[in-house]
């Protein structure tokens, strides 16, 4: 459970994290790193992909929304069946809480702009 989410921090079950997150069903990445830092590529989640088998996706874009997903990307998805929900991270911060107890929901969170 996300409890609470500011610029820079996000604490999850009573732990602050201040580097960009990737939340796998229970397992939390922390320092997650991608290709491009404001951009989500395939390859930055295909093996969390695999191993979770996700039905959502959820990107916390950042604070100002920065981070972007390309096209290719969300056609990825897409062609597998999996939604996508891209929000700046507050708010997709909430759509985890509301959706992790009732679905395998892949998450990343980029926690600065």
């Amino acid at each position: 459970m996300i409890e609470s989410y500011s610029f820079g921090h996000m604490i999850i079950d009573g732990t602050t994290y201040s580097n960009d997150l990737l939340v796998i069903g229970e397992e939390i990445q922390s320092d997650w790193r991608r290709k491009e830092g404001h951009s989500l590529h395939v390859s930055d989640i295909r093996d969390a992909l695999d191993r979770l088998k996700p039905e959502v996706v959820i990107v916390g874009t950042g604070c100002f929304g920065m981070m972007k997903i390309p096209e290719e990307t969300r056609s990825f998805l897409e062609e597998r069946g999996i939604e996508l929900v891209a929000e700046r991270t507050e708010k997709a911060s909430g759509i985890f809480n509301d959706l992790s107890s009732s679905k395998r929901v892949l998450a990343g969170f980029h926690l600065t702009c």
